[in-house]
């Protein structure tokens, strides 16, 4: 059988999926293959129930939470870092908050972090990896960086006015800021769900004690990154964390929604503490 994953092109995503889709390891009856696209391409695919299992965000997850669960491993969380808001120097935050601000995508976590963070700004939703280009261009004052993106920007002299990791450990007490999870889709039966998310959490830990194939393949979606940036980059995001959320993560994603529903970006009726973790305490 096999089993379509939709992830990010970013090192993070390709260096945890790398092995379940290489065949560093048996999968009986089961083939898996990479479908890379932008995570608010993902998000939307997800919503129309597309593929058996996706990187998606979490600001997304309660609009496909009836036909995906999460997983308990695949988290792309920032441990006191995040997305950030980024502009050319002396530009202030009045003065990015004045004018369109360009984000990666309105279902992304980024987004509803920086909803919470600077209330109802005027955005424009623009390609990613176009974000820090546009702006060099002046096409916008300031831009929601995600990524690669979150390392790179001082090579283009642009300032962090906002990191979103930062601002959200200090709402919470020093929680990690959830970003991104995997997904299953519900119809595949219990039995194949938890199968699949053990072979996820096979994939990273492959890859976490045996590094050197999975960077090199990941560095390819690096957007030009060198060998250093990448592997900085990887370890931001693919970690003990993308294992297990662990108890305070888990309470992060669930807190993360709350707060979203506060400022009404989720919907008020999804109930944020019967969220199930696909593999927890597998």
């Amino acid at each position: 059988m096999e089993i379509r994953i939709g992830h990010s092109p970013d090192p993070d995503d390709a260096f945890m999926f790398h092995a379940m889709t290489t065949g560093a390891f048996a999968t009986p009856g089961l083939s898996y293959v990479h479908q890379l696209q932008d995570i608010e391409t993902l998000n939307h695919r997800a919503m129309a129930g597309d593929l058996e299992v996706s990187a998606v965000s979490i600001h997304a997850f309660p609009e496909i939470s009836d036909d995906y669960a999460l997983m308990n491993c695949g988290a792309s969380m920032g441990e006191g870092y995040g997305p950030m808001i980024v502009a050319k120097r002396g530009i202030t935050e009045d003065d990015a908050m004045a004018g369109p601000i360009a984000v990666p995508g309105l279902k992304t976590s980024a987004y509803l972090g920086l909803r919470m963070a600077w209330g109802e700004v005027e955005v424009t939703v623009v390609p990613f990896d176009e974000i820090i280009p546009r702006i060099l261009a002046d096409e916008f004052t300031s831009g929601l960086i995600i990524h690669e993106g979150q390392l790179t920007y001082g090579d283009f002299d642009l300032e962090v006015l906002l990191d979103l990791g930062i601002w959200w450990g200090e709402l919470t007490g020093g929680l990690p800021m959830p970003l991104g999870g995997n997904v299953v889709r519900r119809d595949l039966g219990g039995e194949l769900m938890k199968q699949i998310t053990l072979d996820t959490k096979r994939s990273i830990e492959h890859a976490l004690k045996s590094p050197a194939k999975a960077l090199e393949f990941a560095k390819q979606w690096g957007r030009g990154i060198d060998d250093s940036t990448n592997e900085r980059f990887v370890g931001m995001y693919v970690n003990q964390r993308t294992i297990d959320y662990g108890e305070d993560g888990r309470r992060s994603v669930r807190m993360f929604l709350a707060e979203g529903q506060k400022i009404g970006l989720i919907d008020a009726d999804f109930a944020v503490d019967e969220i199930e973790f696909i593999g927890l305490g597998d």
